[in-house]
């Protein structure tokens, strides 16, 4: 009876590096979709900026012309 009972103990044993393996896994999946989300991020202030500036050029010549 004890090598059935010692051989019960020992099941979760294994399932605890599948358990380990699981969360890496996760972690490693988010750190993933935070890279992905900050390079989204950057790309999207990089429009934004590019657009800011586009309009305040045509701002600044509304202005000239109508200043003339």
């Amino acid at each position: 009876m004890d090598p059935g009972a010692g051989a019960r103990k020992e099941r979760p044993k294994p399932r605890e590096p599948a358990a380990r393996l699981e969360k890496a896994k996760q972690r490693s999946a988010q750190q993933e979709l935070k890279q992905r989300q900050r390079a989204e991020i950057y790309a999207l202030n990089r429009v934004m900026t590019e657009l800011e500036q586009q309009q305040f050029d045509s701002f600044c010549k509304q202005m000239q012309g109508s200043g003339e």
